[in-house]
């Protein structure tokens, strides 16, 4: 770890529970899945990181709002530093859940479209929380065999009002992965946003992952992940200063 590092943002894998269970799916997340988390745990850790410069904080799975104890850890954090919450959305078809959500808000949500064949589904539920006052984001996930039906929903999504900032292009990995190019031809050959490793793969100077299996690595994807030898911030700076960072791709 470089001597810079500043861990600013951090990314907590709450489970690998999701009812869900994509074949792709990073974090091998299934229905029955599991985690060694507990709130209280969540809660202290990020707030001992917030004293030490942590600025956000974002809650994902597994599918977060499968997690049981997904609002108390919102509820404790919301007014210390941002947090924001990824999900496939389905959780909120449940209008226990969904009551619940609106109780307590987190920052932001971050919807993750992993077809365009999903989009419909998540287009409500932004439209839904945007009247909520809950700022809303689009994780797409571009696959190589999809590309001219995932640019057309980029169209789409900008004919409908959401804006270039409110859209982060994910490119597949492991299989279906597209290239650069095609990623760029997705977003209309123009500016967009996507996770920097699209142009170099390397550690992070500001932000690392924190596994459903208290296990800490500098991206969710690369192999190069430690256990945490303590679940405080010091715990996590001395597991990522022993990592030796591997690609996803290697």
């Amino acid at each position: 770890m470089g001597e810079n590092f500043q861990l600013q943002r951090l990314s907590i894998d709450l489970s690998n529970r999701c009812s869900k269970a994509c074949d792709f799916c990073y974090n091998h997340s299934f229905a029955g899945g599991k985690t060694l988390w507990r709130p209280q745990e969540i809660v202290d850790l990020v707030k001992d990181c917030a004293k030490n410069g942590l600025q956000a904080v974002s809650l994902g799975g597994g599918e977060p709002f499968e997690y049981e104890g997904i609002f108390e850890i919102i509820s404790a954090l919301t007014p210390i530093l941002f947090v924001s919450v990824t999900s496939n959305g389905l959780p909120l078809k449940n209008e226990t859940i969904l009551r619940q959500l609106l109780k307590n808000k987190p920052d932001k949500i971050h919807f993750t479209i992993h077809s365009p064949d999903d989009a419909d589904d998540t287009l409500f539920l932004i439209n839904l929380l945007k009247h909520e006052d809950i700022k809303t984001g689009i994780n797409l996930l571009v696959s190589s065999d999809k590309i001219q039906e995932t640019k057309y929903l980029t169209k789409r999504l900008g004919e409908l009002g959401i804006s270039r900032k409110e859209i982060i292009f994910i490119p597949r990995r492991f299989s279906l992965q597209p290239t650069p190019q095609q990623m760029v031809e997705v977003a209309g050959n123009e500016p967009f946003q996507s996770p920097s490793c699209l142009l170099a793969c390397r550690p992070a100077k500001r932000f690392c992952s924190l596994l459903w299996d208290k296990q800490v690595n500098f991206c969710s994807y690369s192999p190069s992940r430690v256990p945490l030898p303590e679940i405080s911030y010091n715990g996590i700076i001395n597991a990522l200063q022993s990592i030796i960072f591997k690609s996803c791709m290697i």
